[in-house]
């Protein structure tokens, strides 16, 4: 009996000395094999690492390379801005510039035809006034309400240019210079004149601005549309200047030959013949 249970407890004791050996025997191994796969494992950790650090820096390059890339889209689109302000700001110079130049263009335009109304037609209205002692003041007006476009102050007294007139026909001619040299202008516009009465030479005709005596006087026979006649003067002594005023007016035909030409005819419904007085200017 002792001895089959000594036997037992040996074969008991022998199973668990296997079972431990056994079991010593795997764990040691596992450690083996996991010492023998850690290097691996640690090369595969490192190698993710380094693919996770490659692509951390490759995002963060895309990002840098999207930043750079807005950045200078942005520089573009602020230089287009700036582009197209300027572009702006140059069309609206140059379209003011234009109305500039338009206005001054209708300005002129409007001073030339303001000019041109005050020039005269192929009929116009004639008047011949001065002071008894003085001399022969003409003008020419395109109607009795507009300011002469052709004033003169003859060296002729008015007083012999009535006895002339009694006596007959009249005809005075203006002859001016023609210059070369100069820009050739309206014949109404010459400054100075040569002056024949009936052929006789009566000294020399000048050009006139209209001023306040001149207006008055012409103000005084507007309502006239032909006739002759005196205007009172202003009471004061008379002299060159003062007393009373003689007057003529009538309308006129005015014929053009030419630039250097041009002839006033009186226009008088009582006389069938010949014009009592025609006015001629001459540029020679």
């Amino acid at each position: 009996m002792k001895t089959i249970m000594s036997k037992s407890f040996q074969d008991l004791s022998s199973k668990r000395q296997f079972h431990w050996t056994a079991k010593v025997s795997n764990e040691e191994q596992e450690e083996v094999t996991s010492k023998d796969s850690s290097p691996k494992h640690s090369s595969n950790r490192n190698e993710e690492v380094k693919t996770e650090n490659i692509k951390v820096h490759s995002f963060k390059n895309t990002e840098v390379s999207n930043t750079k890339s807005s950045t200078l889209n942005t520089i573009h689109e602020n230089k287009a801005e700036d582009k197209q302000e300027s572009s702006s700001a140059t069309r609206r110079k140059l379209q003011t510039i234009a109305v500039a130049r338009l206005k001054s263009v209708l300005t002129a335009f409007g001073r030339n035809r303001s000019n041109f109304q005050q020039g005269l037609g192929t009929r116009v209205v004639g008047t011949l006034f001065g002071h008894r002692s003085g001399h022969v003041h003409f003008a020419f007006q395109k109607d009795s309400t507009s300011q002469p476009a052709f004033l003169v102050e003859l060296a002729t007294p008015i007083s012999g240019l009535v006895r002339e007139m009694a006596s007959g026909l009249v005809r005075i001619a203006l002859e001016c210079d023609k210059e070369e040299e100069k820009k050739v202008s309206r014949l109404i516009d010459e400054p100075v004149w040569r002056t024949y009465c009936n052929g006789k030479k009566c000294g020399f005709a000048t050009r006139r601005e209209i001023g306040a005596k001149e207006v008055q006087i012409l103000k005084a026979v507007e309502p006239i549309s032909m006739g002759a006649g005196v205007l009172p003067g202003n009471g004061e002594e008379e002299s060159a200047d003062s007393g009373e005023i003689m007057y003529m007016r009538a309308k006129f035909e005015r014929v053009i030959g030419s630039r250097d030409s041009e002839a006033f005819y009186m226009m008088n419904p009582d006389s069938n013949g010949a014009p009592e007085l025609s006015i001629y200017l001459l540029r020679v």
